[in-house]
């Protein structure tokens, strides 16, 4: 995903934030600071990571006063280090201060959602697998965060419930209530959709897993399966379809999971737990 994809999105969010911060004003600068006062702000890392969010911090500024100058020294996606600066704004000083939290905000959470993608890569790092993100981000940011795990080095799943069919644990109660097996649950599925929309399937055993596959599910995934269930899922399944894996995955887990042989690795810790890159905006006059 790239930031040009989201733009509509993020001008929208932008604005949104903005308005959140400031419904009528910054009253303590608007109080204390001279309106025509001019100065320079740099975005200084404190700690080491992988960046996003840098455009998206340059439309805040932008938004609040269209006469900033704002100046970027990293791009989304590069490694950083305590002490580099990021990036700088010159201008109004009221307007640095009144955009200030809402950039550093978006930021610092993308920017930490980034790192962590970049630290999954990069345990997996040598091996034949993708780590994906999921759909357990923060209701009406999911974009921003999915662009920021692509920043990581990360790949998005499914955007939305209108992506794709993945077919879940409940769907799967629910319609074995009824009879249905796992063959019969992927044809009424097929029956329902498009034939370009794919078909994912969750599965808890090795036997569910090669059903799935043999009924023509295009992505089966391996739920909460131990190491010895996925290797023996992705050699009954041999390339009959993609292999997922989901479930207790973390940094001490994730390379022996990807060792099994899965195609992809789906880890919601990446968005849903991140801790937010220390980044800090330090003004001159």
């Amino acid at each position: 995903m790239s930031f040009a994809d989201i733009i509509p999105q993020v001008e929208e969010l932008v604005e949104r934030s903005l308005d959140e911060d400031m419904p009528v004003g910054d009253i303590t600068t608007d109080s204390l600071i001279p309106p025509h006062s001019r100065g320079k702000a740099s975005f200084i890392a404190k700690a080491k990571g992988t960046l996003a969010g840098l455009e998206i911090a340059r439309l805040v500024f932008l938004k609040v006063d269209p006469f900033l100058k704002f100046s970027i020294y990293f791009k989304d996606g590069s490694r950083v280090r305590p002490g580099d600066t990021l990036a700088a704004v010159e201008g109004n000083v009221t307007s640095i201060l009144k955009a200030e939290r809402t950039a550093l905000n978006f930021l610092q959470h993308l920017s930490g959602i980034a790192t962590a993608t970049a630290q999954y890569v990069e345990a997996v790092k040598g091996l034949p697998v993708k780590i994906l993100d999921t759909r357990k981000t923060v209701p009406g940011l999911r974009v921003l965060e999915k662009y920021a795990v692509s920043m990581g080095g990360g790949q998005n799943h499914r955007l939305n419930l209108s992506d794709m069919v993945l077919i879940k644990d409940n769907h799967i109660a629910i319609l074995s209530r009824q009879g249905l097996s796992i063959k019969d649950i992927i044809n009424q599925a097929r029956a329902g959709v498009s034939k370009n929309i794919r078909i994912e399937i969750e599965t808890t055993n090795p036997q569910d897993a090669l059903e799935a596959a043999r009924a023509g599910a295009d992505i089966v995934m391996l739920d909460n399966m131990d190491i010895d269930s996925m290797r023996e899922a992705v050699k009954l399944l041999n390339h009959m379809a993609i292999v997922e894996a989901s479930g207790g995955v973390n940094l001490d887990t994730v390379r022996a999971i990807a060792g099994t042989g899965v195609d992809w690795i789906s880890v919601g810790a990446v968005t849903h737990s991140a801790k937010a890159l220390d980044i800090s905006l330090e003004l001159e006059t």
